[in-house]
């Protein structure tokens, strides 16, 4: 797909890898851009493996098969690195990133030889801290959007929060504990990427 991105998303069922991708693609509609999202279904088990994709474009999309080049894979849980080919397809001059509490350098054994880009981000830490429970979806979806710059971190904001507001109105808890995730998430990409650096903290 020209002039648009790609993204592949992997995770584990109930991780909210799914939710995630459908979630990034209804913030870019309403910042104006053309969007897919959608899960490949297969075995919908508590734990099994789960892919997603998305295609956010400036310009209409006319193509409605799965992804297989992608521009970006977002890896929601590090174990799928022993099982799935997250790289697979991914663009050199793309990037991955995986929620881990290791480092870039030490993920790299584990990515078949991938030469791009290189991020991790401690979404079991940042979803504690913030939410008080393991979500891992929040900062993994700040950090698709800090690391493929598809949308300004301002607007994402803007429209995540009415997002939360609108889908969790009578718990104003979860609104505050998902927004401070998805800031604390940029502040540590944009750092990474500053220095650019094949980690986040």
């Amino acid at each position: 797909m020209n002039n648009g991105l790609e993204i592949r998303w992997h995770g584990r069922g109930g991780q909210g890898a799914k939710t995630a991708a459908l979630l990034l693609a209804d913030v870019a509609f309403q910042t104006g851009q053309y969007v897919q999202g959608f899960p490949e279904y297969g075995p919908e088990r508590m734990g099994a493996p789960v892919t997603a994709y998305n295609r956010i474009s400036r310009e209409q999309i006319r193509v409605h098969s799965n992804i297989y080049t992608p521009d970006l894979v977002v890896v929601v849980d590090e174990t799928l690195l022993h099982s799935v080919d997250v790289t697979a397809g991914l663009k050199p001059e793309g990037a991955v990133i995986i929620n881990t509490s290791g480092s870039g350098e030490e993920m790299l054994p584990l990515l078949n030889g991938y030469s791009g880009g290189v991020y991790t981000v401690d979404a079991r830490k940042i979803s504690v801290e913030t939410l008080g429970r393991y979500f891992p979806n929040s900062p993994m979806l700040a950090a698709a959007v800090a690391v493929s710059g598809v949308m300004e971190r301002e607007e994402f904001i803007r429209e995540m929060r009415a997002s939360y507001e609108h889908k969790f109105a009578k718990k104003p808890e979860v609104i505050e504990g998902n927004m401070k995730a998805l800031m604390m998430t940029f502040d540590v990409l944009e750092e990474a990427l500053k220095h650019n650096v094949r980690q986040s903290a």
